[in-house]
């Protein structure tokens, strides 16, 4: 017979997991150092998934602080404004760049941005102008968006991550809108779905990143009802029980959230065998420590857990009431979703 368990949602263990993460960094995360803002935010959003936020309370301000403090505020003559990934670059007390390695990081302005309003700040110490000064130094030419100033990759994750800041300060001052939107339809590959840039294989990460680009910029309806049919036969059919990224690959919890919110975003959530999702979900995670993992033989870790809740909360019809529902494109809690709605009315008045 089953352990109950291996049934059952194991809401609080998770909980405590996520908290953990917050005080105390594993081992097996030690590489992840350098991503501790966007770490944390896997951890208080997939708690404000959970419905246990009031578990960190006591310390909602003092994250609150250090997020700040991971801010690096350039003067206005200089592009670099935005968030560091970790303040284990920070070398001093100043809001500036303190040594060659320390700049500001775009997927860690989205994570910091996401983080700040689920925890109900209200962003008045952001500086809008600023953040899209920078984001218009970091889109190229063929409309993707590379990491930082300082160089490194650019391709689909990047141009997501700055369609979602666009939503966070409510400008689209950062962004070329028609080139970024003509270099996701550009990515969608003879697959049917959307690789990281042009020519490139299709993947469900990068899928994911496209369709809530063109989302929140507004432009779903640029694809052909045609290409949207092949976008979803090729979501749906990534389904095993879980979902798998590729074809040929393993399934992995964190395509519950890419794949899974991809298909909600184009009004096919339905399609999905959400039970044999759960059923995948639960064979992951630990009944021990808490957290779910990549799959059944491996450890834990923050981003598995935060993606399997939070795809999970998109279930259609609903298999775990006690899941905060997620906004599918911001991917932060309707319920954080509102309170930035909030802030945005009240700059406006």
């Amino acid at each position: 017979m089953p352990d109950q368990e291996d049934e059952t949602l194991l809401i609080d263990k998770h909980a405590s997991f996520l908290k953990r993460i917050l005080l105390v960094l594993p081992g097996s995360s030690a590489p992840y150092d350098n991503q501790r803002v966007t770490l944390a935010y896997f951890s208080v959003s997939g708690l404000d998934v959970l419905n246990r936020l009031h578990l960190i309370d006591d310390m909602r301000e003092s994250i609150i602080e250090w997020i700040y403090s991971n801010l690096i505020n350039c003067d206005i003559d200089d592009n670099r404004y935005g968030f560091r990934g970790s303040s284990t670059f920070k070398l001093d007390s100043s809001d500036r760049p303190t040594n060659i390695h320390d700049y500001p990081h775009i997927t860690m302005t989205y994570t910091a941005l996401a983080t700040l309003v689920i925890l109900g700040d209200d962003l008045s110490r952001i500086n809008g102008e600023l953040i899209s000064k920078g984001m218009r130094d970091l889109q190229l030419e063929d409309g993707s968006f590379q990491a930082s100033a300082e160089g490194g990759e650019n391709d689909m994750r990047f141009l997501y991550c700055a369609a979602a800041i666009t939503s966070f300060i409510d400008s689209k001052a950062g962004i070329d809108v028609e080139k970024a939107i003509n270099y996701v339809i550009n990515s969608l590959s003879y697959e049917g779905a959307f690789g990281q840039g042009p020519w490139l294989e299709a993947h469900g990460g990068s899928t994911y990143c496209a369709v809530a680009a063109l989302s929140l910029l507004g432009g779903l309806d640029r694809l052909p009802e045609r290409k949207i049919e092949s976008l979803v036969r090729w979501c749906v059919s990534k389904q095993i029980s879980g979902f798998q990224g590729r074809p040929n690959k393993p399934e992995d919890t964190c395509y519950t959230f890419w794949l899974g919110a991809t298909l909600k975003m184009l009004g096919f959530a339905n399609c999905i065998d959400w039970p044999e999702i759960q059923k995948f979900i639960l064979t992951t995670q630990d009944p021990i420590t808490g957290g779910l993992a990549r799959s059944s033989d491996i450890c834990p870790d923050p981003l598995h857990t935060y993606l399997g809740l939070s795809g999970l909360s998109l279930a259609e019809p609903v298999l775990s009431p006690q899941l905060q529902i997620v906004d599918p494109a911001l991917n932060i809690s309707l319920r954080a979703k509102k309170h930035l709605e909030s802030i945005h009315n009240q700059n406006e008045s």
